[in-house]
This record gives structure tokens, C-alpha cells and sequence, in this order.
């Protein structure tokens, strides 16, 4: 049996843009033994898709303890690390994103993502002291548990369009830097795909840069040679799962045919794979 700080120093070192890490998110345990199958080296959750499959809307809407149960149902399916998608932490203060991080610990996930966005909150994003404080109780919930975590620091800049796009690239590197000094290991940005900003991006990193992609995006491999270490499909993989729901659905009720049905994964290949 590896222990979790062991699965944690293997997971670690999957990040590295001379093969960056590949991760389609999920949200089920069926979902992470499919990836596996696949080729995963490890797997990631997607928070969307864990909110949406147990009713909630996604950002910071779902309780702790429900995600909490969810990533432990991930991470006894697989033999692979896993990484969990936990929004803002899932906590009002530091104390509260330590508690989620021990909860996580104790699903036997080795890597967290920690979004700085504030919804509902007066502005977008946290202002960056206040996340800082909240990545530094996180590593201190790790170091305590002495689990070389992997805190995946998410600065949504450019997802959430702040500011003047002019000063988006300075704002997510003076975030990152913050975030790092406070005990983040990699620096997630989502909402960016362009070659050049993501060059200047890991040109000015000193950690691995995490990028979200989808139809559009460049390659893993050009990804790679940018610079970037980390590479995620993020809730794009649970958008197109339900999109075959909506699809089958309106097929059947509007026309009474089943079409969008024809590349199904075998009900006996499915019933297998989980019980193995």
C-alpha cells in the first residue's frame, strides 16, 4: 500500500512541460476508471460536475460534506492520484478552507485546486492578501498532516475578465506570485489559450502553469513546448455528457427515435469496469 505521502511526491512530479499532465476531469467514480482506462496518470476532479451530479449549481454552492464524500468515492476506484477540485475551499475563513483540506486528506486526494474568485462576494476575485491567507491555512493543514499536498493556486483574471485587459497579465502574475509565497506549488489560469500570453505566462512563472483547454486550444504537445506543465479539460467533459442527455432526450420526445444513442459504451463493458 503506498502511502499518501508517497502518492503525493509521484503526483508532484507528473508536473512537467517536457510531457505535461493531461487531466480530463470527472465527476463519478465511473467517470475516473474510464480516464484511467484511457491512460490517465492521474485523475482530477471537475467541480462543476461533482456540483451539478449532486444538484447544485456550481461556485461555492454545494457543502463540504457532500464534495467530501464524492472525492472519497473517486479516489476508491482508482490506483492513480487524485487531485480535487474544492472552488473556493469551501470555507468562510482560513479555519474553514484548513478543515476542507483535512477532509480531503482524509479521502485520500493529494492535490487540491483553490480558486481565488468570491462568488457573491463585492468584487470577482478575493483581494490577494485575503487568498493568501487562505493558501497559507491550507499548506499548514498539509504540512501538519505531513502530506506534501500539491495546492494548485487557480487565478481567474482571465476568466472572470477583471480589470482592464491591458493589466490582466501583470494582476495574474503579481496573484501568482503572492499565492506561491504563501505555500502554492502550481498556478492555474484559466480562461487563457493564446500562444503568446500563455509564453509570458510560464516565461514569468516560477512554478507550473495549469491550463484549461477545449475545441480551440492548442495541442498537449504545443502546450508542452510553451512552457506549461498541466493541462485540464476542467467541466468541459461533464458539459458534453449532458449534452448526449439533452440530445437523447429531445430525440425521443420530439421524433420518438434514438439515434443519438449509436456510440453508447456497452452496458457489459460499463458493469466491468466497475466490477473490478
Amino acid at each position: 500500500m503506498t502511502s499518501p505521502r508517497d502518492t503525493a511526491l509521484t503526483f508532484r512530479a507528473l508536473h512537467t512541460s517536457a510531457a505535461p499532465l493531461a487531466l480530463a476531469n470527472v465527476w463519478d467514480a465511473a467517470g475516473a476508471r474510464l480516464v484511467v482506462e484511457a491512460g490517465a496518470r492521474a485523475v482530477a476532479t471537475t467541480s462543476a460536475g461533482v456540483a451539478w451530479g449532486l444538484g447544485a449549481a456550481d461556485g461555492d454552492l454545494l457543502g463540504r460534506d457532500r464534495a467530501l464524500e464524492l472525492i472519497a468515492r473517486v479516489v476508491a476506484a482508482v490506483e492513480v492520484p487524485v487531485t480535487a477540485d474544492i472552488e473556493s475551499g469551501f470555507g468562510v475563513d482560513p479555519d474553514g478552507v484548513a478543515e476542507t483540506v483535512r477532509g480531503v486528506l482524509a479521502a485520500g486526494a493529494v492535490g487540491i485546486n483553490l480558486e481565488d474568485s468570491s462568488h457573491g462576494g463585492p468584487t470577482p476575485l478575493r483581494p490577494i492578501t485575503d487568498q493568501a491567507a487562505r493558501i497559507a491555512a491550507a499548506r499548514a493543514a498539509a504540512d501538519a498532516a505531513d502530506v506534501p499536498l500539491y495546492l494548485n493556486a487557480r487565478v481567474d483574471t482571465y476568466l472572470r475578465g477583471t480589470g482592464e485587459p491591458a493589466d490582466r497579465l501583470r494582476e495574474t502574475l503579481d496573484r501568482a506570485s503572492a499565492y506561491l509565497a504563501a505555500g502554492a506549488d502550481g498556478i492555474f489560469v484559466p480562461g487563457v489559450v493564446d500562444p503568446p500570453t500563455i509564453a509570458a505566462l510560464t516565461a514569468s512563472l516560477t512554478a507550473p502553469l495549469n491550463i484549461l483547454v477545449g475545441p480551440g486550444a492548442p495541442d498537449v504537445a504545443e502546450l508542452g513546448r510553451l512552457g506549461v506543465a498541466r493541462v485540464s479539460l476542467g467541466s468541459a467533459v461533464a458539459e458534453a455528457a449532458y449534452a448526449v442527455i439533452r440530445r437523447a432526450a429531445r430525440e425521443l420526445y420530439d421524433s420518438g427515435t434514438y439515434t443519438g444513442l449509436a456510440d453508447a459504451i456497452p452496458y457489459g463493458d460499463l458493469n466491468a469496469l466497475l466490477a473490478r
